[in-house]
């Protein structure tokens, strides 16, 4: 993947957040998280720079990010699309509704729409059990998802939501 150049802007959000959480090395998550709600993603650029700035190494905060699947290194969607793939919701038909999202947005795991206001990934667990199958789009919980759900949960997103604030690397 070819390197990007921060913006000035980039730099000092990353730097701000940092100082928010006191340059503290055993806050890396919630920099991470935090850093990720500004900026969309956390490519290696950034990566480095809250290296740097919590003093710690590179590799650490690689590994964190690659470990947790909430994380995303390549650029998302504007309405991030997320199945879980944990077992209540893969017992109760998690694989159809993907199956479904893939086939209306003709898209594949991993990948964006063309026009870059979906993409598409599966988590382990979300956590919400009792609501199996569950979809995300963007922080939005939808419990009981059925697969003839799916058009309508898409048409939202197209027909004038929100876009999500997001600072331009």
């Amino acid at each position: 993947m070819p390197k990007i150049k921060l913006s000035q802007r980039t730099i000092e959000i990353v730097k701000e957040i940092c100082s928010t959480f006191e340059n503290n090395e055993g806050e890396l998550i919630n920099v991470l998280h935090e850093a990720q709600h500004k900026l969309g993603y956390l490519p290696a650029e950034v990566q480095e720079l809250i290296a740097n700035e919590l003093n710690m190494s590179v590799a650490k905060v690689y590994g964190v990010v690659t470990f947790y699947s909430f994380f995303n290194m390549i650029p998302q969607g504007e309405f991030p699309i997320s199945v879980c793939m944990g077992t209540a919701c893969y017992v109760r038909g998690a694989e159809q509704i993907l199956h479904e999202i893939k086939r209306q947005l003709n898209i594949e795991v991993g990948q964006s729409t063309p026009d870059g206001k979906f993409s598409l990934n599966c988590l382990r667990c979300v956590g919400a059990c009792g609501l199996a199958p569950v979809v995300m789009v963007g922080e939005k919980v939808y419990g009981r998802v059925a697969p003839q759900q799916i058009r309508k949960i898409i048409a939202e997103y197209q027909e004038g939501c929100v876009r999500p604030e997001r600072h331009e690397m």
